[in-house]
């Protein structure tokens, strides 16, 4: 099993723990904890999908000249249209 994945089911399992622990120990509300639960589920699964399906900006092996003419299409491609 890779480590990246046993790291994202420990997370898993830690944070209903955590948000339950607050729930009874601490006296939070419920409605906060969901409330807080569900703005932050977005931006950190998408952190955690940019981080571990190896998505990389740095990396981009586009030119500055292949960038300009990215939509243009070759001649023997190109469809005429009659």
């Amino acid at each position: 099993m890779k480590k990246s994945h046993v790291l994202i089911m420990i997370l898993c399992c830690l944070i209903p723990v955590a948000a339950m622990t607050a729930i009874f120990l601490f006296k939070v509300p419920a409605n906060s904890v969901l409330l807080y639960g569900l703005i932050l589920l977005c931006p950190l699964s998408h952190l955690l999908m940019m981080k571990f399906m190896g998505h990389d900006h740095s990396e981009s092996k586009i030119t500055p000249e292949a960038s300009q003419n990215c939509h243009e299409q070759p001649a023997e491609v190109r469809l005429s249209v009659k």
